[in-house]
């Protein structure tokens, strides 16, 4: 099994093109499902998820074509054509492999007038559970049935009707299934309380693209009128946010200055105020960002919460760099309450972090050490990485798997900026 080997104490800078959104990407694939025409999304990651999800497409009838294909292209594309889906069951042996597998659920209901998918899987972060899809989906008209582990979806009628619905808590992955099954609705549908992530405003402008009537993009109110069908249409994957935040800690933790190019300053302000708090210069620029740390970052607190909020995506990133902050910083998890798996690795590699509940505390300023650590999951195994480039010594990190999961050439574009880092085979 592959494995990452850095060696630490190198200052980084240079420039770093931002990937496509994985979290976006994710959203937007099983769009295809929606019409009979070709859906050709263009700045696609080149990810595990991404190929895992296409495979899933596959199996349920779509043909996908890349182009750009070659590792590093960042013109990669994909078409996707759904003229004829073979299968309405998305089986548990592609589902298990990913949580977004469950966004196939409302757009084959809205298309085909059911739909059976096993329930997910995913990063073991915390309990999440799908039941406000299906509330969602209910009140859109749908009949739900969970037998053997699977949710059967059906419209009676062969079409859902639409439907008003106000989600209780704010759900990202939930929004996105009533919305893509909402636009093909024979109604009005309204989604009160909905999740306003960048992710969400990057599906509406797509379903948009393709013929969809969607107000209030942006917002928390999402009012959808239901056509008839959809046309396919080009788009490109919005940039990943993420990663921009990711690479920012990297600059912060080493004390390095990077031109994160693409980067959307906009659309992740409360990422970026927690940086500048850090201590960090952040300067906007017509290309993107550039992050530059002159002096150790200073202590913050942090709380994560639902978008405009700062992202529990980045709370394992944030949490790294604040090991070698100048005092004590308070992080609290609001989102999963399993995500601090990454604590006893940055713990062997010498940071000082207490853990109470949801709620996390990190004394600093710590020399870190280089060591073999684990990742868990997607951003713990980020977290490990940033404490590597920054370690004294070397640091290997097993099961980087995860890491392929969300970012694309990281030993690449990391190395360019000037990290002794590479890629290792085992056995």
């Amino acid at each position: 099994m592959d494995s990452i080997w850095i060696q630490g104490g190198k200052r980084l800078d240079g420039d770093i093109q931002i990937s496509g959104a994985k979290n976006s990407a994710l959203t937007l694939l099983p769009c295809a499902l929606l019409t009979e025409e070709p859906l050709t999304l263009g700045n696609l990651p080149r990810l595990a998820d991404v190929d895992s999800f296409g495979h899933l497409l596959n199996e349920l009838g779509v043909s996908t074509k890349v182009a750009g294909a070659r590792r590093g292209n960042a013109s990669r594309k994909m078409t996707l054509t759904a003229d004829d889906i073979a299968s309405t069951v998305a089986p548990y042996d592609m589902v298990r492999k990913m949580r977004a597998s469950i966004l196939v659920l409302g757009p084959m209901l809205a298309r085909m007038g059911e739909a059976t998918v096993s329930l997910p899987g995913g990063c073991a972060i915390g309990d999440r559970p799908i039941d406000l899809h299906l509330r969602a989906l209910e009140a859109l008209g749908a009949e739900i049935e969970i037998a053997a582990g699977f949710v059967k979806a059906t419209a009676p009628k062969g079409r859902i009707s639409g439907g008003d619905y106000s989600f209780p808590v704010v759900s990202v992955g939930a929004t996105e299934n009533a919305l893509m099954a909402a636009v093909l609705a024979t109604g009005r549908s309204q989604l009160f309380n909905a999740a306003r992530e960048p992710e969400i405003v990057d599906l509406c402008n797509l379903l948009v693209g393709m013929g969809a009537g969607i107000d209030g993009i942006g917002s928390s109110h999402l009012i959808i009128d239901g056509v008839e069908a959809l046309h396919g249409c080009s788009y490109d994957v919005m940039p990943d946010r993420i990663e921009v935040g990711s690479y920012a800690c990297a600059a912060g933790i080493t004390g390095g200055s990077i031109n994160l190019i693409g980067a959307r300053p906009e659309e992740m302000l409360a990422t970026t105020n927690a940086l500048v708090q850090a201590g960090l210069a952040i300067e906007f620029t017509g290309a993107g960002i550039r992050v530059t740390a002159d002096r150790p970052p200073k202590p913050v607190s942090v709380s994560t919460q639902p978008y405009p909020g700062f992202a529990t995506d980045m709370q394992a990133q944030l949490m790294a760099m604040l090991c070698v902050a100048e005092g004590q910083s308070f992080l609290e998890e609001t989102i999963f309450e399993n995500r601090y798996m990454h604590v006893p690795e940055l713990r062997r590699m010498g940071a000082e972090i207490e853990v109470h509940g949801r709620s996390a505390i990190v004394q600093g300023p710590r020399q870190l050490t280089g060591a073999q650590v684990m990742a868990t999951d997607l951003r713990a195994s980020m977290s490990l990485v940033l404490a590597g480039l920054a370690a004294e010594g070397e640091t290997e990190v097993l099961r980087v798997y995860h890491l392929d999961r969300g970012y694309e050439r990281l030993e690449d574009k990391l190395s360019a900026v000037g990290a002794t880092i590479e890629r290792r085979s085992g056995s």
